[in-house]
């Protein structure tokens, strides 16, 4: 990989790490915020999600310094809308993981343009990760015995 296309790595690396860390942020709060019935069970995914969103904002750093860049200490945009109703929330979710998908995207297609096997590898790792992640919370989204898919 030519040095134009490293740093170009590097910042796209950085806003991955960005986006996870306000997710891990996004998470941690909304788990605070859910009332009712079924509280314990929609905290404990919030959660996981959030220890999620810190490993792999750890694994982008990681190669951010393998690359031999510094990594970010920026964390991503933070919305709070004051909704929270978990139908709120969820579709908060899933805006969020749309736009963490996009930064994989666009490593990958770096990475298939530098021929960086290393780079294309997790870049697809995480594309598959973020993709059944953002299916998880449309099925949520779904009323109970809906088939077709959410759409905001």
């Amino acid at each position: 990989m030519d040095s134009k296309d490293n740093q170009k790595a590097i910042d796209i690396l950085n806003g991955i790490m960005e986006a996870e860390l306000a997710g891990v942020v996004r998470y941690s709060h909304y788990s605070l915020m859910v009332y009712g019935y079924n509280r314990i069970p929609i905290v404990d995914w919030m959660k996981a999600n959030a220890n999620e969103g810190l490993l792999h904002a750890h694994r982008a750093g990681e190669l951010v310094t393998m690359m031999g860049g510094h990594p970010s200490l920026k964390i991503g945009p933070l919305l709070e809308t004051e909704k929270h109703d978990i139908g709120d929330i969820l579709r908060e979710s899933l805006e969020h993981e749309k736009s963490v998908l996009i930064l994989y995207k666009e490593l990958l297609n770096l990475a298939v343009s530098a021929d960086d096997i290393l780079l294309e590898e997790y870049a697809r790792e995480m594309i598959t990760a973020e993709t059944l992640h953002s299916d998880e919370v449309n099925k949520m989204l779904r009323s109970p015995g809906a088939l077709e898919v959410y759409k905001p």
